[in-house]
Formats: structure tokens, C-alpha cells, sequence
């Protein structure tokens, strides 16, 4: 099963470190966030990726242009006839990437319609470069496949971040309390199995794939929630990036399901 990974955005609200490269190249442990994501998926044996690139594109090829170099050993031998580079080891993921240029303004779901070529006709995965999770993905599929429905997205639970106020009519408070698990909104945390038939729903670069696609979809009733109770974050600022540095540092990160 290909994994389709969203990785176009210009990550606006991170700008102090997107006007330099790519959301999902934003590094953490010396990594870029989109590596992270990567090793999570690859875990479970998914090693085949397609990533949607867009907004500096040229930054993502040329890391995976690199990547097999910087991690192994090498020498450059230019004292015969037929100069070479010989490498010693092969300490890489066993991974397949195709990095596919989907536009510089192209909207989510035209994204996806863009690598249609390259998923073929079968179900994948799909997710945003931007967010890490500790969800099992082999557990997301077998729930996808039981349904057969066409999508399947992983909810979290968003906790409120504040204490509830209970405000009569009249703008009076009248009751205040801490927050609770009870107050938590579900939201769509990516991490996604699709059919095929997911390229029906999409049309064009405009095409937003979180408003008409997935809001169709839901009012045909074929959209279904894995609900997941552990780790998820994403990384739409500085903030939120510094606290998954300090996971990483801490050497408790959730999302490194590669090492367990």
C-alpha cells in the first residue's frame, strides 16, 4: 500500500522557518518533520511514498538526492582512468520516493488528483507533512477494510485549553469549572486509508479536499472516524514546533514507534 504524504503548503504561520524551506523539511532532532512521518509509516512496513510537493519544491529533491550519501560511508576515488564513487554501506530505509511538483497554489484535494498516475488503481494512505502521531496504522486499516466505506480518517480528541463558562441569557456568568475530557472536540488528524474511488470526488487544483470532497463523502455516508486516544500534534507554529523538539531531546518522543 503507497503512502501519499501532502507536503505543498507554504506554512504561513511558521514563517519565522517556511520562508526558507518547506513546512515538512522544518527539522526536528536534525531531521525534517517529514522524515519523522516517514519512519512512522515505515515501521509498519509501508515503504512506498509519493510525496506531493509545491512551495519550494527543488529543497525536497535535493535532500532525498542526498540523503543516500550522507548516511553512508564513501570514498571518491579519482586516481584512475574511471573515477567513481564507491559506498561501503547501505544504512538507508529500504524506501521508494517519488516526489511529484503538484503546483506551487494548488489546493489539498487537486494535491492528490495530481498523483493519481502514481497510486494507481488501489487503496492508500495518505497524510499531512506536518503532524506526527503514535497511531498503529496496521489497527487503522484492518477498521478501513472491515467498513467498506471509501475513506477512513484518524479523529483526535482537541482538549480545550481554557476553563468552561456556563453564560445565561442575560451574559451573566453562571457557573465556572476546570476543563474536562467531556469538553474535547473530535478533529481530523490525517492520517488517512482511501479507495480509489477518492479520485471521483476531486476536480482541479481549487479543489480543497477538508471542505466539498470529505463533506460529500460524509453526507453519502462514506466516511468513517478511527478514533485514536494516544499521541498526535501537528506543527502549524513556533510554539508547537519547540514542543516537539523538546520531546525529541527528551528521548520520549510518542511518535517514535520505530524504536519499539
Amino acid at each position: 500500500m503507497k503512502v501519499v504524504l501532502l507536503a505543498g503548503g507554504l506554512g504561513t504561520r511558521i514563517s519565522e522557518e517556511s520562508q526558507y524551506k518547506p513546512k515538512p523539511m522544518i527539522e526536528i532532532g536534525g531531521r525534517p518533520i517529514l522524515w519523522h512521518i516517514m519512519k512512522e509509516y515505515s515501521a509498519y512496513g509501508y515503504n512506498d511514498f509519493i510525496i506531493c510537493a509545491g512551495y519550494k519544491q527543488h529543497i525536497i529533491k535535493e535532500w532525498f538526492a542526498d540523503y543516500f550519501l550522507m548516511r553512508n560511508d564513501v570514498t571518491f576515488d579519482y586516481s584512475g582512468k574511471e573515477s567513481g564513487i564507491i559506498y561501503h554501506s547501505n544504512n538507508c530505509e529500504p524506501w521508494k520516493v517519488t516526489i511529484a511538483d503538484t503546483g506551487y497554489g494548488t489546493m489539498t484535494g487537486g494535491r492528490i488528483k495530481r498523483v493519481q498516475k502514481y497510486v494507481g488503481d488501489e487503496p492508500f494512505l495518505m497524510t499531512y507533512g506536518d503532524g506526527v502521531c503514535d497511531v498503529n496504522i496496521n489497527d487503522l486499516i484492518v477498521f478501513h477494510k472491515a467498513h467498506g466505506k471509501i475513506a477512513t480518517l484518524t479523529a483526535v480528541l482537541m482538549e480545550q485549553q481554557k476553563g468552561v463558562l456556563n453564560i445565561g441569557g442575560d451574559n451573566a456568568v453562571k457557573s465556572f469549572r476546570e476543563k474536562n475530557i467531556s469538553d474535547s472536540a473530535p478533529i481530523n488528524a490525517g492520517y488517512m486509508v482511501l479507495n480509489p474511488e477518492i479520485f471521483e470526488y476531486l476536480d482541479g487544483d481549487n479543489c480543497v479536499f477538508e471542505r466539498e470532497p470529505l463533506e460529500k463523502l460524509a453526507s453519502e455516508g462514506q466516511l468513517m472516524s478511527y478514533l485514536h486516544r494516544g499521541f498526535w500534534q501537528c506543527m502549524d507554529n513556533k510554539r508547537e514546533m519547540e514542543l516537539l523538539e523538546r520531546l525529541w531531546d527528551s528521548g520520549k518522543a510518542p511518535w517514535k514507534v520505530w524504536d519499539k
